[in-house]
């Protein structure tokens, strides 16, 4: 039985499994993660300004900030439960036990704290173009598109094309961090 590749082809698919490790190597490196690391403050500040709006159980703040942050940050539980339990050592939010659950709202003094503090975390003064947790991986994923598309429709001379633009803006974009 004749195969319906010719030789050139299988050489062609050979040479694909590589680009499409790569592909797959770059989308998986901006896959969004739950547990975003950021700094403990942060978490403490989301906290306090959630709970200012309304009494919340822990896993409703975990949902809420991944969900006022566009899906680029989710505290784990591991962070956002022992932020609860200082801030109720300090005395800024009180827990109440309902349906078997701990609803934790904001004292008098959390809500004095609360309203000292400005912006969200999920707030950035920064366009969303500059944002770090959306801009740069959004970025990456679209050339990863544009890139597989050249390659699956373009020509030989396309795809050559393509591979020297690519080795250009890896060039450019490490000389970014090269600079002071």
């Amino acid at each position: 039985m004749a195969s319906s590749f010719s030789a050139g082809a299988f050489s062609a698919n050979k040479n694909m499994d590589g680009v499409w490790q790569a592909m797959e190597q770059l989308r998986s490196t901006f896959d969004k993660r739950a547990g975003t690391r950021v700094g403990r403050g942060e978490v403490r500040t989301a906290v306090l300004a959630l709970l200012a709006e309304q009494p919340m159980h822990g896993y409703q703040i975990i949902r809420e900030i991944e969900e006022r942050s566009g899906g680029s940050w989710k505290p784990s539980a591991g962070s956002v439960y022992p932020t609860l339990q200082l801030l109720a050592d300090e005395g800024l939010v009180s827990a109440e036990e309902a349906n078997g659950r701990k609803i934790y709202s904001l004292t008098e003094a959390g809500r004095a704290v609360a309203s000292d503090e400005t912006t969200s975390p999920w707030e950035s003064t920064e366009s969303a173009t500059t944002n770090r947790f959306t801009a740069l991986p959004k970025a990456g994923v679209d050339l990863a598109h544009a890139t597989a598309q050249v390659n699956r429709t373009g020509t030989p001379e396309q795809v050559k094309e393509a591979v020297a633009v690519l080795e250009e803006a890896r060039r450019r974009i490490y000389s970014i961090l090269a600079k002071d």
